[in-house]
């Protein structure tokens, strides 16, 4: 495959990064307690101005919670493609960040311009960079040759409940993607230690996503006369326990076919450790889970409590103490096996299991059909020197994304955002002072111009 060449952005219209910057200052704020919805719909009418084409020619359903789906009508309706992204964003403290996250700055960075903002990565950026794709190429008079939909959600992060409802409405129509592209990986030169360059983190799958409810019940009472062993004591020993006691490590398959690629370009002797990976799974998840913590998440389930409460005022003992408990399943592991090794853990603490909500691991999808091919292909579109090459690895998504329900549709879903993120950057990614380098916004638009009209 040959990608599409793009022409080059216009020199007296506004950049991709500035388009990028007036998305940002719009407060799409996700959560459970916080989402202004007058935000999201100023979002969509910046959206609608910024991208006028987009929105004047391709056919658009607008979903209850606010998420856009677009059909461009190619030559055929065989083998469509899906190109995905999400523009709510988690809440930003104000006082943590050095800028207002919500400015969109662009300032001068180590590169070149950068854009600050809550978003940036995590999702606008490449929501910005698929719309500046399809904008130009129909200003060039493209038509593809096949659909392609594209997905801006508006809940992903919490949970991304209207991705299932979008994931209905197009089973209902008949429609089987070929290939569905969503955020993920990214490019990075530190996947692992030791090896240079820069490498293409595809996910092929990503983790079950799921939340332990933990209840400790007790009598209550007036704080000034406590009993021993009361609900908030045993729930924190049971915190403890938690924390103490990760869940063992392996190697998925995906896990192995990511050191396989790697292993190739890796300095001796780290290239003879993980080629004994498939004889020797055990020992080489041990090291991968003290290389660093990405690593580590990807070789086992993850447990962490993110929510605690207990008595509503400082003066008065709990009668109930209760814990959440994000896990994020590895491949091969299920809901059912995590719920006996929780019961097995807690056991002689007094602390319910009140419920288990979420998902198993997606099906993984394929490396060896001609979707990856093409995927693989449109990624040498960010090369600016293609004699250097960036790898493509595939990889296991520690995170969750609504294309996991796409997996029951189609069997080439990959998540990969076509941005350069260091470590830094990515360790930004819900937390403070996260931003982005518009050289790579450019070279994202042309990733995604790559994947709809080059050919296949």
């Amino acid at each position: 495959m040959t990608p599409a060449a793009g022409p080059a952005p216009d020199p007296h219209g506004s950049t991709v990064a500035e388009r990028l910057a007036e998305l940002v200052r719009c407060r799409t704020v996700s959560a459970p307690d916080e989402r202004d919805e007058a935000e999201f719909v100023r979002f969509r009418e910046t959206f609608a101005r910024l991208y006028p084409r987009l929105h004047a020619e391709l056919e658009l359903v607008t979903f209850p919670v606010g998420s856009l789906l677009f059909r461009w009508r190619g030559r055929t309706e065989a083998d469509p493609v899906v190109l995905m992204a999400h523009y709510d964003v988690v809440p930003a403290p104000a006082e943590q960040w050095d800028r207002d996250p919500f400015s969109g700055e662009v300032v001068d960075g180590p590169t070149g311009a950068v854009v600050h903002g809550r978003g940036t990565l995590d999702d606008k950026g490449s929501l910005v960079c698929v719309a500046e794709a399809v904008e130009r190429l129909l200003a060039d008079g493209h038509v593809p040759a096949h659909d392609v939909w594209l997905l801006f959600g508006a809940d992903e992060e919490v949970e991304g409940h209207e991705a299932r409802r979008v994931v209905d409405h197009l089973a209902a129509l008949g429609v089987r993607p070929w290939l569905v592209s969503d955020e993920g990986g990214a490019v990075v030169d530190d996947a692992l230690p030791g090896l240079s360059g820069f490498s293409a983190m595809v996910a092929t799958v990503e983790k079950g996503m799921t939340n332990v409810h933990l209840v400790a019940r007790g009598g209550g009472g007036h704080a000034s006369t406590p009993a021993p062993g009361g609900a908030t004591a045993r729930l924190a020993r049971a915190v403890v326990r938690i924390e103490e006691n990760p869940a063992p490590v392996g190697l998925s398959e995906p896990v192995l076919q990511m050191l396989d690629v790697v292993a190739q370009a890796m300095p001796w002797p780290a290239r003879a450790v993980l080629r004994q990976a498939r004889r020797a799974p055990r020992p080489v998840a041990e090291v991968l889970a003290r290389v660093s913590k990405e690593t580590s998440a990807m070789v086992r389930t993850t447990m962490a409590v993110t929510r605690l409460s207990g008595s509503p005022a400082a003066n008065v003992l709990a009668t109930e103490a209760r814990a959440v408990v994000n896990v994020r399943l590895a491949v091969g592991d299920d809901r059912e096996a995590l719920r006996s090794r929780m019961t097995a853990l807690l056991k002689g603490l007094d602390v319910e299991i009140e419920s288990i909500e979420g998902n198993d691991p997606p099906p993984v999808s394929r490396t060896d059909s001609a979707a990856w091919a093409h995927l693989v292909a449109a990624i040498a579109a960010l090369d600016p020197a293609p004699h250097d090459g960036i790898r493509v690895v595939p990889y296991v998504q520690t995170g969750a994304t609504d294309s996991r329900y796409f997996t029951r549709i189609s069997d080439g879903v990959y998540r990969f955002s076509p941005l350069r993120m260091s470590r830094a950057q990515r360790d930004s990614i819900h937390a403070p002072n996260e931003w982005v380098d518009a050289m790579w916004l450019e070279r994202g638009v042309a990733f995604y111009r790559a994947l709809v009209a080059g050919e296949r």
